[in-house]
């Protein structure tokens, strides 16, 4: 039994495999930004340092388009890691 790179997890952060990222962009999904939205891929601690380069290369291999073509989805903040106490208090650390 052939074994197929669909179970490969391309989003650890968000449990997402690569062949639910080609079954989106199957459906219809054509940018990193969309993928994000439905998937949450590049949403979770890492905050996608890992798993965006992986979606716009299957991106740009799935749509025959240039990598460069490719955006990567919007950083929105906070764009670092902030402790809720720290927003209570009003502090910056």
């Amino acid at each position: 039994m052939e074994k197929s790179d669909d179970d490969i997890i391309v989003c650890r952060c968000e449990d997402v495999t690569l062949g639910e990222i080609r079954e989106k962009i199957r459906e219809g999904l054509t940018t990193t930004e969309e993928l994000k939205r439905v998937l949450r891929v590049g949403m979770g601690p890492c905050r996608g340092k890992t798993c965006i380069p992986i979606v716009r290369r299957e991106l740009s291999r799935m749509l025959s388009i240039p990598i460069e073509d490719v955006l990567p989805p919007k950083d929105r903040p906070p764009v670092v890691m902030v402790k809720f106490k720290s927003i209570l208090e009003g502090s910056e650390k």
